[in-house]
């Protein structure tokens, strides 16, 4: 068996038996990503020395008769965690060479219970994109290929598409990432694996770059729903240091995964049968619902009257937290500086060097909803029209305890296909972005392949910190689409 090929349970178990090593690993996914990382740009920064090293200490810890939960596991880590003594770029020529001289919490705790990073993974440039189109380091590609298999390249999703494509490429066992409208959820439907974004609070935000501080969440992506659930525990935990952070006690999300569904009431929200919403995802939909009922499940109609304001309220809510967190980077403290005639020059040429166009536009359309005589208008009538969207999800986990919809409104689309209008492009979140405004968990399950073999993904909604249904509904999904089929990626290299 190919060290690549292991999931994560699988690996843990091989590592206690003595059948594989933490050094072994590591080794495989390095000479992986040498060879397809040229092609696929997955990873921004690739940490080999540092990585063997932390395997040969694992497996020294190890045979000492202690190991950590995640111990030996290579994982890659999104680029917009701090990383000490590696270099942070939130895929931005604005950070320069910034090297954090801290950890943030949660790649902290990945390193507490023994796991091994690799490096550092491509993403949409501070995480604003659904195509991992605009980092400042290029475009990462999906490996997965259309079946008339024509050329066409692939966007992996966004933001955390560098993520995704590296654990569906296995060039990681599993990866961190962030979602703020659905860049944990899209991109691992768009590369066929699993991944889920938390309650807001569940994983600590202290020491990732800040896009939307209401809205980002850290979590995993994987190959399999247990993996997420293994690496969720481990991320997860009360943080002092961050004022968001819950104090709730984290369960044990893998044991969930073995729940079953019987007796549970599975929500289908009428509000998100979109007009002209392609026939195969619907039937994908309508296969998982078949799916969960067979299992004991009871499927319900619901409600969710205020689905459609959701985009126009999160394009206005995300831009507006995005301005004022970006007006740190100002090439006085640390990244890249433009020199000019004064500070105010100063401040203009280095952003507008530093930033790209998709992260200046959306910085002028917060700045714009946040000025005098807008504010109202714009901002404050969002946050109510939130709330609404919220009470909405409350009313309807009064009367189901889970809910499942489509994860996206596609397969993965081709590069440059979508890019040149926003519009469309911010129409890729209309199935995620309800879960952040509301601030509860969601998850990307891998369900079928479209027309062309491409993966698709059922998304599960569950209540605020309760993981534990949607692992159990997602791995109820996972084991009836029996999914085998993997990227060509060897073709790649």
């Amino acid at each position: 068996m190919n060290p690549t090929d292991f999931t994560i349970r699988g690996a843990l178990e091989a590592l206690a038996e003595g059948i594989v090593t933490s050094e072994a690993l590591t080794a495989a996914h390095l000479e992986a990503i040498e060879a397809l990382n040229p092609r696929l740009n997955a990873f921004i920064t690739v940490t080999a020395e540092k990585a063997l090293e932390a395997a040969r200490a694992s497996d020294k810890r190890r045979a000492g008769g202690v190991a950590g939960k995640l111990e030996g596991i290579p994982l890659a880590i999104k680029d917009l965690f701090c990383t000490a003594g590696t270099r942070t770029t939130a895929a931005s020529r604005i950070l320069g060479e910034f090297v954090p001289p801290y950890e943030s919490t949660v790649t902290a705790n990945l390193l507490r219970d023994g796991a091994v990073f690799l490096g550092k993974v491509n993403l949409d440039e501070f995480a604003m994109g659904s195509s991992n189109a605009t980092s400042a380091f290029g475009e990462v590609e999906n490996p997965w290929k259309r079946g008339n298999d024509d050329g066409t390249r692939l966007v992996p999703g966004g933001s955390s598409g560098g993520s995704a494509a590296a654990v569906a490429a296995r060039l990681a066992m599993g990866a961190t990432a962030t979602d703020t409208g659905g860049s944990i959820r899209q991109p691992a439907a768009f590369c066929g694996i699993a991944g889920i974004k938390p309650t807001y609070g569940r994983c600590s935000r202290w020491g990732v770059v800040a896009f939307a501080s209401s809205l980002d969440t850290p979590g995993p992506v994987a190959r399999s729903v247990e993996d997420c659930a293994i690496l969720l525990e481990s991320m997860s935990g009360h943080d002092p240091k961050d004022s968001t952070s819950a104090n709730q006690p984290v369960p044990d999300f893998a044991a969930a995964c073995a729940r079953g569904v019987k007796g549970l009431r599975i929500g289908v929200p009428r509000e998100y049968r979109l007009e002209g919403m392609p026939e195969e995802i619907e039937a994908l939909w309508q296969q998982g619902l078949d799916w969960l009922r067979a299992e004991g499940a009871e499927i319900v109609d619901i409600s969710l009257p205020h689905t459609k304001y959701a985009l126009p309220t999160y394009y206005i809510v995300a831009p507006a937290e995005a301005s004022s967190n970006l007006a740190r980077y100002d090439g006085v403290r640390y990244g890249i500086r433009r020199d000019g005639e004064d500070l105010k020059d100063l401040y203009e040429r280095t952003r507008a060097a530093g930033f790209g166009d998709e992260v200046k536009r959306r910085i002028m359309i917060g700045t714009y909803v946040l000025s005098a005589g807008y504010y109202d208008a714009y901002y404050v009538k969002a946050q109510q029209v939130r709330a609404l969207i919220k009470r909405d999800f409350d009313q309807a986990f009064a009367k189901v305890d889970a809910i499942v919809t489509p994860a996206t409104p596609s397969a993965a689309f081709a590069a440059g296909e979508k890019q040149d209008d926003p519009v469309a492009m911010y129409l890729n979140d209309v199935f995620t972005v309800t879960a952040n405004l509301a601030g509860i968990p969601g998850m990307t399950v891998p369900a079928g392949y479209d027309r062309q073999s491409l993966p698709l993904g059922l998304q599960v909604l569950g209540k605020a910190f309760d993981e534990e249904t949607v692992f159990a509904v997602s791995s109820v999904i996972e084991r009836a689409a029996g999914l085998t089929k993997l990227p060509q990626v060897r073709a790649f290299a």
